[in-house]
């Protein structure tokens, strides 16, 4: 692609990566097959090859964003299958990152939109604030129908009823049993503790079990993908230094083997955590955020590289194994935890069109959930089609946002891999006998 951006433009770390990236697409039209928002919509402005126009002319303008290409932009679910099928390497994640950083710096948006983004840029990174507005909605659930869009969608996600707080997270130290094979890092996270802190529990048990310390350092906390996802880089990077202090004191002091994510939304964050400060002023920094970059690893890619224990269960259970797009399009982990299921003695199902989005994307089913919906329906049939006992994912929010569609257990892959290895039954196991 020909790019026109001015030399004073291009001064600008950003606007440089920007016009190498744009350089790169050819325009063949590939990405298109897989972009969820196409498929549903047949609209080229909602496929990735014409967000990449549109934002190329939004950018290279230098004027505000246009209310037309934020609507484009604000449909896309960064779900990254664009990535995963483009021949040319096109990095469309930095791309559009920038592209929403632009629209956050140049574009006002209507008083509503502002007023929500901004609740849950400050609620959901939170866990207490996120807890006690999940109290809210639900004391407000009754009224829902009276509501309709976001409002609507906030109350229908909200769970009837919260799981109490985890004990182990909260432990600075979780040892190992028997002797210390290795030390390693929990990103707790922030949504999924709150909603179902029973995924946590299980992978401290299970590394635990393993000979794996598990610590839990003060001062960490939400990794920035939310902020990030809707163009607040700076707030998004006011996270990550907390995390990168945080662990990195870890690193200096005992050392660490890994820093282990079980959301995997989280983890691309994490990865790119090098790059989300490469051009940081604070150069010590940057050169810390490269070093936690590279030791941060999805709980099944840990797993995978260490001899679990034979399973201590025999299930039976069919299961349909959901890749969440920050897995298998962000980090591209996919067989991983598939292996890990079968090596644990679980029969596990390939969905049909597996690299299509469920629709949950972070806040995408908050922000926009007629579509989210649309691809909610899709998966849930695509599922249904594999006939399985039961869904097993590794992201909350695919998680939440398939249960909410289904009548099937819905469980995180760890909390099996737990189970089988001499840890209890999943809750949401239980519920159904």
């Amino acid at each position: 692609m020909k790019t026109e951006f001015s030399i004073l433009q291009l001064a600008d770390p950003k606007f440089a990566r920007s016009n190498d990236i744009l350089r790169n697409c050819v325009h063949c039209g590939f990405c298109t097959a897989t972009c969820p928002t196409y498929l549903e919509l047949g609209d080229e402005r909602d496929s990735p090859r014409g967000r990449i126009y549109l934002m190329q002319q939004m950018l290279e303008s230098g004027e505000p964003a246009p209310a037309s290409t934020v609507q484009h932009l604000d449909r896309c679910l960064s779900c990254l299958s664009c990535m995963t099928t483009c021949p040319s390497g096109v990095d469309y994640m930095h791309l559009v990152e920038h592209g929403r950083d632009y629209i956050e710096e140049t574009y006002k948006r209507p008083l509503f939109d502002r007023l929500l983004r901004g609740v849950l840029g400050i609620v959901l990174p939170r866990p207490t604030l996120f807890r006690l507005a999940l109290f809210g909605a639900k004391l407000a659930r009754p009224a829902k129908d009276l509501f309709s869009g976001p409002l609507k969608a906030m109350l229908d996600m909200a769970p009837t009823k919260l799981p109490p707080a985890s004990r182990l997270d909260s432990r600075r130290v979780n040892p190992a049993g028997g002797k210390r094979k290795m030390r390693v890092v929990l990103m707790t996270g922030c949504a999924q503790k709150v909603l179902a802190p029973e995924i946590n529990d299980a992978t401290i048990r299970l590394l635990n079990r393993h000979g794996v310390e598990v610590i839990i350092p003060k001062g960490a906390g939400c990794c920035g993908a939310l902020p990030l996802h809707m163009g607040k880089e700076k707030d998004a990077q006011g996270f990550a230094q907390a995390n990168i202090r945080a662990w990195d004191r870890e690193m200096e002091g005992d050392g660490l083997d890994a820093i282990i994510i079980n959301t995997s939304g989280c983890g691309t964050t994490v990865k790119d955590y090098g790059e989300l400060f490469a051009h940081h002023k604070d150069k010590k920094l940057a050169q810390q955020a490269g070093k936690v970059a590279a030791i941060a690893c999805d709980i099944t890619e840990f797993l995978s590289r260490i001899e679990l224990t034979p399973p201590k269960v025999t299930t039976g259970l069919k299961v349909a194994y959901h890749s969440a797009c920050s897995l298998q399009h962000g980090q591209q982990i996919r067989k991983e935890p598939k292996d890990l299921l079968a090596q644990m003695g679980f029969e596990v199902a390939d969905i049909p069109e597996s690299h299509i989005c469920c629709g949950s994307a972070g806040t995408y089913n908050l922000l926009q959930p007629e579509l989210s919906a649309k691809l909610k329906a899709r998966k849930v049939a695509n599922i249904a089609k594999t006939t399985p006992d039961l869904v097993a994912a590794g992201n909350i929010g695919c998680i939440a946002q398939i249960a909410s569609g289904m009548d099937l257990p819905v469980v995180h892959t760890v909390e099996l891999l737990d189970w089988v290895t001499g840890g209890p039954k999943p809750s949401a196991l239980q519920k159904g006998g």
